[in-house]
């Protein structure tokens, strides 16, 4: 599969700014996964929160949305994913719950701007995340060399002090599997 060639047949670009951001995250639900490019969104800012008050999720807490705010940014990474995935990626971030909505949106790279797939949480009431899940986003961004001070902001969020089970542990297990094969 070729790179950061939306015109591709087959592929498409997404634009990944929370636990998405972790390659081992993403690929357990979408092995066509591969690392493009980081950029930023300009005028969105980063939330997190639920789609419905008091859901649970396999997080145990608030998950990363986008919104509108002018001047603000949002970094991320641009995965090339094949079309393959784009019903699974969809189910991941539960498009057929109303979770969230797909959006078309262009991403400022150093490569120019790319018209990028991404997902916005419906009915957004703002939750801390777990500390599993700001972990898994944290070591996203580091693993995908996001700039120093856009990792320490998320170093910062505040979290909501979960501590028992999460998505987290299988994503550390498949980990181990890989570097151990």
């Amino acid at each position: 599969m070729s790179c950061c060639k939306p015109t591709v047949t087959g592929c498409f670009m997404y634009f990944a700014f929370g636990s998405n951001l972790l390659k081992e995250r993403l690929q357990l639900a979408n092995p066509s996964a591969v690392f493009c490019t980081t950029g930023q969104l300009k005028d969105y800012g980063l939330n997190f929160g639920l789609w419905e008050k008091q859901v649970d999720n396999t997080w145990h807490g608030g998950v990363a949305t986008i919104e509108s705010r002018p001047g603000a940014e949002v970094w991320g990474v641009i995965w090339t994913l094949c079309n393959k995935n784009l019903a699974s990626l969809d189910e991941q971030e539960g498009v057929s719950l109303g979770m969230y909505s797909p959006l078309e949106v262009s991403v400022e790279t150093d490569k120019g701007p790319m018209l990028c797939r991404t997902y916005k949480m419906n009915n957004f009431h703002a939750c801390p995340p777990s500390p599993q899940y700001k972990q898994v986003v944290c070591l996203g961004a580091e693993q995908n060399s996001l700039p120093v001070d856009y990792v320490k902001t998320l170093e910062a969020i505040q979290t909501n002090n979960y501590s028992g089970p999460s998505l987290l542990d299988q994503i550390k297990t498949d980990m181990k599997q890989k570097l151990a094969s």
